[in-house]
């Protein structure tokens, strides 16, 4: 809900069709014999680098040693695997657990070659989604669940569509709309022609598409080629939309995001087809906050900008926009999960490594507080005649702050070098700065992958 506002609306049909919360839609049309049909599973996805997975190659197992499946997916230049499955509440907000993520990173080190490191800190988002399995009202048993989706007409002339897969999504409407037509009497003047309907975007579209867009705009060729696939024949209503960038070359595309491809002109189109909230940008129409959460994190107040743009946000409106956003990438979206590891990393420096960390950690805190604040890095980085934007200095502060009071401990300094030496973590932008201006690394961190991993 955006508004909060209320209508009364009068429709001939009613039909159900809200996944994992069906039962409570169905026990409004029929509160005293309707039984709950719906049993959700949660299941949890990771996000790794593209390196784990050929561009154009997946593995699926479906018949692992415990039941679940097990996938690798090339997805937008990156590697999405997975995924667990557990029975769960019914929630607005499912959350991936620090266990989950383990348990997929731990499954996955089976199919890849023995020298290769699966690294919890190559986990760059992590999401949990609730299956809406179902079991069939018209059987006595109870247990269970329904391998596809069913339909059910309610005593008061519900129609409810409940179960099924994003894959048959086409089929499942088309089936539901000829119930509601059978079971109130609708008229209609054909039958299904959903197989002859084209997505939007797909009329003219055609696989050299994005050509046009680098030689008719001035795009660079992996941005042309990201509009081209994500809108298609629309991707030239995001094109003009762009601003010049000043350059060379590109001549327009201003990125939000130096390492993808995604435009500040995408959030406008966003907007004028209908995004409300910036959730929907950042996650549901960008999937920036699916492929990278330090990334995602990193673009948000450009992005809530050019909303507030758009809409005519307030600078209040702004920022609740921007904490909300913040708030769905930490807890939704796996950045908790990634701190939690962090924080149960066991402790493995050596006494001379601690002892760098521990000097790295006073050249911040000069006055022998025993934590770090915003004014000590903002200090530091002056005083190395670094210019770090404001925004920048909390952020870097927020990542390495483990108990979120503000301040960074020498506790969870130690983490966090431990973290990076042991695997929990791949980088981590303040330690990257630092060993920038004084030249040496604090610890020795577990080397990056160079090659892809192979399967086995």
């Amino acid at each position: 809900m955006v508004t909060g506002a209320e209508w009364d609306i009068k429709a001939k049909a009613v039909i159900n069709a809200t996944g994992p919360f069906t039962d409570s839609i169905r026990l409004m049309g029929d509160p005293e014999t309707a039984r709950p049909i719906c049993a959700p599973s949660a299941g949890v996805h990771i996000t790794l680098p593209g390196y784990y997975s050929p561009s154009n190659t997946g593995l699926l197992d479906p018949d692992t040693s415990d039941g679940r499946v097990i996938f690798f997916l090339p997805w937008e230049r990156m590697t999405i695997a997975g995924t667990t499955d557990a029975p769960s509440d019914v929630t607005l907000s499912p959350q991936p657990t620090d266990h989950d993520i383990e348990f997929i990173l731990q499954e996955i080190r089976g199919y890849l070659s023995k020298d290769v490191s699966v690294r919890r800190g190559d986990v760059m988002s992590a999401w949990s989604g609730l299956r809406p399995l179902v079991r069939d009202p018209n059987k006595k048993d109870t247990k269970s669940l329904a391998r596809n989706h069913i339909i059910e007409v309610g005593k008061s002339g519900l129609v409810t569509i409940a179960g099924g897969k994003w894959t048959t999504y086409r089929h499942m409407a088309e089936e539901t709309v000829d119930k509601v037509v059978e079971v109130h009497g609708l008229k209609t003047e054909s039958g299904c022609v959903t197989p002859g309907l084209l997505l939007e975007g797909a009329h003219d579209w055609n696989s050299l598409q994005y050509i046009h867009l680098v030689q008719d705009y001035g795009m660079e060729v992996d941005v042309a080629q990201h509009l081209s696939n994500t809108y298609g024949d629309r991707a030239f209503v995001v094109a003009r939309m762009c601003k010049m960038t000043g350059k060379r070359w590109p001549i327009v595309g201003q990125r939000l995001h130096p390492e993808f491809p995604y435009l500040d002109a995408e959030v406008r189109y966003a907007v004028r087809e209908y995004a409300c909230t910036a959730v929907d940008v950042i996650a549901r129409r960008m999937r920036l906050a699916f492929l990278n959460t330090y990334a995602a994190h990193e673009v948000l107040p450009d992005m809530v900008r050019v909303m507030g743009e758009e809409l005519g946000w307030s600078s209040a409106e702004q920022r609740a926009q921007l904490e909300k956003a913040r708030a769905f990438i930490d807890l939704e979206m796996g950045q908790n999960a990634k701190q939690t590891a962090v924080s149960n990393a066991p402790l493995n420096l050596t006494k001379e490594e601690m002892q760098r960390a521990k000097e790295r950690f006073h050249q911040l805190d000069k006055d022998r507080k025993g934590h770090i604040t915003v004014n000590d890095l903002r200090k530091h980085f002056r005083e190395h005649n670094q210019k770090i934007d404001e925004r920048v200095l909390h952020e870097l502060l927020n990542e390495v702050d483990l108990n979120k009071n503000g301040e960074i401990e020498i506790a969870e300094f130690f983490q966090l070098y431990s973290g990076l030496k042991g695997g929990q973590l791949t980088s981590n932008r303040l330690v990257g700065y630092l060993d920038e201006i004084h030249g040496t690394p604090s610890v020795n961190q577990e080397k990056k992958q160079k090659t892809p991993p192979k399967l086995q």
